[in-house]
């Protein structure tokens, strides 16, 4: 029912919302496993793992896993995982790493619960406008740590959502090397309370260590550009919210793009609804060093 509304709401913000973006699914095979890390071993890329029983497929037993570089950058000894167990040439891999922690699970899983009723009680008022404020969240970035938009406040943020598996060059690739040129620029300009957030478009693929090792790949200095992901509700709720269409279509994704500035306070500022913006409509709005507006 919100979408139709939410269209309309788009179409009033100006830019353009034609760009639209379509992502493969690519999914492999395999069978979940939920056990403890034992080892870590980074220079063969491996990781030893304590998992229960697979139902149907394998007893509980210690087995090493070939994991990607990023998936080391999050996993810890004693961590309890789940993730996906597949077969490879090489022997068998961990896919969709997730860490299993109670605590930060329950704060995941609290603050999903109030942004999914918050969404429901604005009902059709659900896309928040420029001046108004950025919702509460809480999700995981690309460290496996939870973050809360309160670790924000005081802090001017530029916020866009992404999906690692992008296949236009025009879409998400391009939006992340703006963030980056951003990031330069803002530094130079001596701006030094800036933040730069993507959240992800596609959370069942995008895990912590997913994150990690897209912004490894591409030089991102993470230290005030952070990546999260979390459950599909909680992602869905902020999408209409700040105005993102996204849906899949034939194993794709298909969704519309918007970048948005928040002042330290927490107001959302500005925003654009296209693909093509430039980091000068940003760098003029943003105070240098900081403080309160």
């Amino acid at each position: 029912m919100l979408l139709p509304a939410l269209c309309l709401m788009l179409a009033g913000c100006g830019g353009s919302h034609g760009d639209t973006e379509a992502g493969s699914d690519g999914g492999e095979k395999g069978h979940a496993l939920v056990g403890t890390v034992i080892h870590l071993d980074p220079e063969r890329g491996t990781v030893l793992v304590d998992h229960e029983e697979i139902p149907d497929t394998m007893p509980a037993m210690v087995m090493e896993f070939v994991v990607t570089r990023g998936d080391l950058d999050v996993l810890k000894e004693d961590m309890r995982i789940r993730a996906r167990m597949v077969r490879t040439e090489d022997g068998y891999a961990l896919r969709q790493i997730w860490p299993i922690d109670r605590e930060k699970d329950g704060i995941i899983e609290a603050a999903g619960s109030a942004l999914r009723q918050d969404t429901v009680i604005r009902g059709r008022g659900a896309y928040r406008e420029v001046g108004e404020n950025l919702p509460d969240f809480a999700l995981y970035d690309q460290t496996g740590e939870v973050v809360q938009v309160e670790r924000f406040r005081g802090r001017q943020i530029v916020l866009n959502f992404i999906f690692t598996r992008c296949p236009d060059p025009k879409m998400c690739p391009a939006s992340t090397a703006k963030m980056m040129r951003l990031q330069a620029d803002a530094r130079k300009k001596g701006v030094a309370n800036l933040e730069l957030i993507s959240i992800t478009l596609d959370p069942e693929y995008d895990t912590p260590g997913v994150l990690s090792e897209y912004a490894r790949s591409r030089g991102i200095d993470t230290s005030n550009f952070t990546f999260l992901t979390g459950p599909e509700t909680a992602i869905r709720d902020l999408l209409l919210q700040m105005g993102v269409l996204a849906f899949p279509e034939g194993g794709l994704i298909r969704h519309t793009l918007a970048t948005m500035l928040i002042d330290e306070k927490g107001v959302i500022i500005y925003r654009t609804d296209s693909s093509g913006w430039e980091t000068e409509g940003f760098l003029d709005r943003l105070r240098v060093g900081g403080g309160s507006t």
